[in-house]
């Protein structure tokens, strides 16, 4: 049994005093200090680990003012404060031990757009991706892009002045910032926009922290301004934060702005910003062109550019490989095809906009042409995408590149500290010649890409900061870095700011560096806004590279073979792809209804992370803890579990925050099959569930969820009785107060009567075995779920049907427990049990040759990675068995005129089988239907997750965001079907509607195939 945890480190008193005094001065927001959220605000997407004091999550700009205004009290002068965004800064920006103030979960309203004038305002916490949607019908967006787009927040995008590809012809943030509201150290509520020398003047002889603020920038502007014009680079990518060198736009005026795009939080809170926006470009075209080593392609790529391409974007032989086993290379492997005998050892990505087709076209003709001729055919092959759909599909795998990084086994992995140099792109194959160089001599593996018309390199060494000796690399090639950098006339931070980094400030800004200690004294007098990053007043020193705790020293502490037992947990790089704010994407549900990071891949695995700690420091291998208490005897057990249950000393175990966070996952896999790093909450959630629940009591409900399985069989003979408990007031109050909510009705309809009225039998070994080779090959076994087979058996019926259309013998898997519900809820012991009877009896079956069919997605799936290493036979999902039997199958015209069919798939099938919308397709596709896939998120049930009546209400509101609009919008002549059971029971538990399984609605339009002898049905 696991013992009581309790986190290490405590609130400061003054902290306690200060989220109490928030409260009396009227802040409306969240204020969050408890363990769990300390713990996931920890860490960002750099090798740092500094847990705060506490998070702030302001609503509005007055929370701002009182926030400033508390902390300007005496009794709080020692509290610093550190403005966060997404919180996937790759230098440790956010990190602070004092009080984070995180915009994205309220402040993220699109405040205005103003089409005419093309500007846009909006709150700090709102993601790009999303002011880029709403911007769409107007023909508009926000042009700088990055590869986190779809959670990177406009006042982290500002703070660091982001930017990434395209930003040769699209610039920074800071070029599309017309106003910034931010809220300076005293409280004071300021909107810098660019001056003129008459409203210049009149700022600057006020005498409150807003004018000497302006009089302190204007000064070093005017007696600097040679020597700023020497010492900061001519780059596409320059030095960002206090960026001296654009204190004067092209036109005279004066903009603040320049100062506080890239000064990450240490000036001031950013509340509000007004951006510039852009046209949608018409028409794009990606030329995706491969060459034999990354070196040809770096130097091919200086061509491109000057082709006057739109961006090039270069990719060296570890990504590509790493992209060849991602989610989204189904969609885009067609582009990047294997050359006979020859290896791709990278890539060039040369973008192509233009105003009408013709223009693209005569563009792209004269590309290739390049491409084809002399010195520049160097490359083994091109392809060219040009539909919108492609060009974002491969746009996503680049995006996706920084993530991909992270996915390799061993505790040896990609690390980021010296990944965004920028120098003169006329000096960057050189300058990339010598930076391998460097890193090979270190014995280093690494992978690289980069914007290389704007001469940036992404670069992650690959370290385990658990090593002594590689923990002196981050010193050794961080400072040789620099060297070189500087030599080829570049900077270190060319995207991603300074953060950690900012001890190498003072060398690249020399004696410019006393400036920005003004302006930062100006601005933050006390030095509370982010300290130690970028400037820091005289005498108070800036961070160091190696001076601050590293998530390495943990990750000591819990030792590799732990790590390595618990599904990437600890190996969760805080990229933050699970952050994405879009509704119709799977990853992940019960962040986008909470907005709670907590409840998050990243917010579980860093949880479960500081658990496996806590754990080690007690000396508790939670392997070995399981083995014993699956061994133990129930009934000790639970007395024991009863007494800790009841213990008030047992109330502050930190393994109740894990646990809460646990809760809210729908364990639908979407993190398995999206995340970059495959961090898989559902694994390592229950084996956590496993060890907690033999320290503690159940609630009821898990039993019953646990027991369907061997349940349902004998609910179903007395099906009545069910039926009326959970169709009437009193049944449905009564299993309410068991936990359960919403559970569907049992048909009339027997899929075991209705089988043997047709004349299907059971599939046993035997009887399987005994038939002839030519009758296994006719012959196909469907493996009816019992969730399926009992509550939506017309599905299994329609199934039988469409095998015999075709001209085969159809079979049904006897009755058997698939466990995932067992493995959902932690019941590991049962369900290896269970699992190993159910794998034993399917392999059999396999063994004999003929086809295994599962009905739904999601337990199909479970044989293929809950049931991984115990069963080797491959259970088909239905579009990957009628993709292999396309010749059989042949519509009736009549069925299909003047319909239209939309399909809408379980989130585990689009995530963990990314080639099943294509599969579906081609199986349409060959009946002359134009399938279509419907744009959806989670629909909230998720298997039992939605019949359990605490997550009830998650479940509905995720229904709400994109499922709901689909089912409304469908018309009389609209046929919509749902791969997933549990999609088509919340379908009709909301809206009262029955959605068909597609096995449904083939049966249907199918004829019967004229080519296939009745002997061949026989």
């Amino acid at each position: 049994m696991i013992p009581r945890l309790r986190p290490n480190g405590s609130i400061p008193l003054p902290a306690v005093g200060f989220f109490q005094r928030l409260i009396e001065a009227g802040f409306d927001g969240d204020l969050e200090s408890g363990a769990a959220s300390r713990t996931v605000f920890s860490t960002d997407n750099s090798i740092y680990q500094i847990e705060p004091t506490g998070i702030l999550f302001p609503r509005g700009v007055e929370d701002l003012q009182i926030t400033a205004a508390v902390l300007s009290e005496p009794a709080f002068r020692e509290i610093t404060v550190a403005p966060r965004g997404g919180g996937t800064g790759t230098n440790g920006q956010s990190l602070t031990s004092g009080i984070v103030v995180d915009c994205s979960r309220h402040m993220n309203s699109i405040l205005e757009i103003d089409p005419i004038r093309r500007i846009a305002r909006v709150q700090a916490g709102v993601i790009k991706d999303q002011l880029n949607q709403a911007l769409k019908p107007y023909g508009l967006f926000f042009a700088p892009e990055l590869s986190t787009s779809n959670r990177a927040t406009i006042g982290g995008m500002v703070s660091t002045d982001a930017c990434g590809q395209g930003s040769c012809l699209y610039g920074k943030t800071s070029n599309h910032v017309l106003g910034l509201r931010i809220v300076l150290a005293d409280g004071s509520d300021w909107w810098s926009r660019p001056l003129d020398e008459a409203a210049l003047e009149e700022i600057v002889a006020r005498e409150d922290r807003v004018g000497e603020i302006h009089r302190t920038v204007d000064r070093i502007a005017r007696e600097k301004r040679d020597r700023i014009a020497e010492i900061f680079p001519k780059l596409n990518r320059y030095m960002t934060g206090y960026d001296l060198a654009h204190i004067r736009r092209s036109d005279g005026r004066f903009d603040l702005n320049a100062i506080l795009c890239g000064s990450e939080g240490t000036l001031a809170m950013i509340a509000e910003a007004e951006l510039n926006l852009l046209p949608i470009p018409a028409h794009a075209a990606l030329i995706n062109i491969r060459y034999g080593d990354f070196n040809t392609a770096l130097e091919d790529a200086r061509t491109l550019v000057a082709l006057n391409v739109a961006s090039v974007e270069t990719v060296d032989e570890k990504v590509l490989g790493l992209a060849r086993g991602d989610i989204v290379w189904t969609g885009i492997a067609r582009f990047f095809p294997d050359d006979a005998g020859r290896t791709t050892n990278g890539i060039n990505i040369a973008e192509v906009l233009a105003d009408d087709e013709a223009e693209l076209e005569r563009k792209l003709a004269e590309v290739t042409a390049a491409l084809a001729t002399g010195a520049n055919a160097r490359h083994l092959g091109y392809t060219i995408a040009r539909d919108h759909a492609d060009v974002e599909a491969i746009w996503s795998m680049r995006k996706r590149a920084v993530g991909l990084l992270g996915n390799v086994d061993g505790p040896v992995r990609p690390v980021a500290f010296v990944e965004d140099t920028a120098v003169p792109p006329e000096n960057l194959a050189a300058y990339i010649r010598e930076f391998r160089a460097l890193l090979d001599g270190a014995g280093l593996s690494y992978g690289m890409f980069g914007h290389v018309d704007a001469g940036v390199l992404h670069v992650r060494p690959a370290l385990d900061l658990t090593r002594d000796d590689h923990v002196r690399l981050v010193r050794e090639v961080s400072d040789a870095v620099v060297a070189l950098t500087r030599r080829y006339g570049g900077v270190l931070w060319g995207e991603h700011g300074k953060g950690v980094r900012s001890e190498y400030v003072p060398e690249f800004f020399g004696d410019l560096y006393p400036s920005l200690q003004e302006i930062k004294r100006a601005f933050d007098p006390e030095n509370r806004l982010n300290p130690g990053k970028i400037a820091s007043p005289s005498g108070q020193a800036l961070l160091k590279i190696d001076e601050v705790p590293l998530r390495g020293d943990i990750d000591r502490i819990i030792g590799n073979e732990i790590r390595a037992a618990f599904d990437n947990a600890a190996y969760c790089n805080g990229n933050g792809a699970c952050f994405d704010f879009d509704k119709t994407s799977p990853m992940c549900p019960s962040y986008k209804a909470t907005r709670d990071r907590r409840f998050s891949p990243k917010g579980r695995a860093a949880l479960m992370r500081e658990w496996l700690r806590l754990l080690a420091e007690k000396g508790i291998d939670p392997r070995q803890e399981a083995k014993r208490l699956r061994q133990s005897v129930p009934l000790a057990r639970f007395a024991r579990r009863v007494f800790n249950s009841l213990n008030p000393q047992n109330r502050d175990d930190f393994s109740h925050e894990v646990r809460a966070s646990m809760d809210t996952c729908l364990a639908c896999k979407a993190c398995a099959g999206q995340c970059p790093v495959k961090v898989s909450v559902p694994a390592f959630r229950s084996k956590f569930l496993e060890l907690y629940y033999g320290r503690y009591l159940r609630p009821l409900k898990d039993p019953l969820v646990a027991a369907i399985e061997t349940t349902l069989p004998l609910v179903h003979r007395i099906r009545p009785a069910y039926n009326l408990v959970v169709g009437t007031r009193a049944g449905r109050m009564m299993m309410r107060v068991a936990g359960l909510t919403s559970l569907p009705r049992l048909p009339r309809i027997s899929l075991a009567k209705e089988a043997a009225r047709l004349g299907v039998p059971l599939a046993t070994p035997r009887r399987i075995e005994t038939l002839s080779p030519h009758e296994r090959e006719k012959s196909v076994i469907f493996v009816a779920d019992a969730f399926t087979a009992y509550f939506d058996p017309e599905v299994a019926v329609a199934a039988i049907g469409l095998a015999r259309k075709m001209g085969l013998s159809p079979f049904l898997a006897a009755s058997h427990v698939n466990g995932k519900a067992l493995h959902v809820h932690g019941y590991l012991g049962r369900f290896e049990a269970a699992a190993g009877r159910t794998a034993h009896y399917l392999q059999r079956l396999d063994d004999a040759g003929v086809a295994l069919v599962g009905l739904d997605p999601s337990m199909t799936l479970a044989f293929r990675s809950e049931y991984k290493g115990i069963l080797k036979a491959t259970i088909l999902l239905p579009q990957e068995w009628l993709v292999a039997n396309l010749g059989r199958l042949a519509a009736s015209p009549s069925a299909i005129k003047g319909r239209s069919f939309r399909l809408m798939s379980h989130c585990t099938e689009r995530t963990n089988a990314p080639a099943s919308i294509a599969q579906w397709k081609r199986v349409f596709g060959s009946l002359g239907i134009d399938l279509q896939a419907a744009e959806t998120g989670c629909c909230g049930m998720a298997g039992t997750f939605g019949h359990e009546a605490r997550n009830r209400p998650i479940s509905e509101r995720l229904y709400a965001m994109s499922w709901k609009r689909e089912i409304d919008a469908a018309g009389d002549t609209d046929s919509l079907m749902a791969t997933g059971y549990s999609c088509r029971s919340q379908v009709k538990e909301i809206d009262n509607k029955r959605l068909p399984h597609p096995f449904q609605v083939i049966d249907k339009i199918i004829s019967e195939n004229p080519d296939i002898s009745q002997a061949d049905v026989a």
